[in-house]
């Protein structure tokens, strides 16, 4: 659990100083929003940042729920490069999506990360192994069915302002990352 317990300490590291650059409203520095190239940084601070206590505490429950069971077949660093990599993949995509349908808002927290650990899950088990390589699909057919998956996931949060672009990539990279075993010792 040592690698969940890292990142849930970077994550409340970086709610400090979200709370101290609030203090002179300069929170919204840290989220990710169009154009990437105005702020780089913020393609890893935004997936550590989070817009409200509530959104912190949701994020860290499912983080405690999946984190502790990738990390048990990982190493540290690969574990914590999953979830910053796929966190701003996830967040880039819902920026880069939302900004084809409109004013794209900044976007932050974990939970494309979270999503990412928990179809890795999924994706990455006995039973999921076992399934697939029964069923002989062709790789089209595979990643068909893992994008439905993420798409069925991601409708579990569907709420007003939920990032549900970045739930879906996140997902979906899960999705894929266990099927083919990337984290596995």
């Amino acid at each position: 659990m040592r690698a969940t317990v890292e990142t849930l300490g970077i994550v409340c590291f970086v709610g400090v100083v979200q709370v101290a650059l609030g203090l002179v409203d300069l929170a919204s520095a840290l989220a990710l929003s169009a154009p990437l190239s105005a702020a780089p940084w913020t393609v890893v601070t935004s997936v550590y940042a989070h817009g409200s206590v509530g959104h912190l505490l949701a994020n860290v429950l499912a983080l405690l729920l999946v984190g502790p069971l990738v990390e048990r077949r990982t190493t540290r660093l690969r574990f914590h490069a999953f979830v910053v990599t796929t966190g701003a993949l996830a967040g880039i995509s819902q920026v880069t999506v939302g900004g084809l349908f409109g004013p794209a808002a900044g976007v932050w927290g974990i939970s494309g990360a979270v999503f990412a650990l928990g179809g890795y899950l999924l994706a990455g088990n006995v039973v999921s192994t076992t399934l697939f390589d029964r069923l002989r699909l062709t790789p089209r057919a595979q990643v068909a069915l893992l994008g439905g998956v993420a798409a069925l996931l991601t409708l579990t949060t569907a709420a007003p302002g939920v990032a549900l672009v970045a739930h879906a990539t996140g997902a979906f990279l899960g999705l894929v990352a266990g099927r083919v075993g990337l984290l596995d010792r």
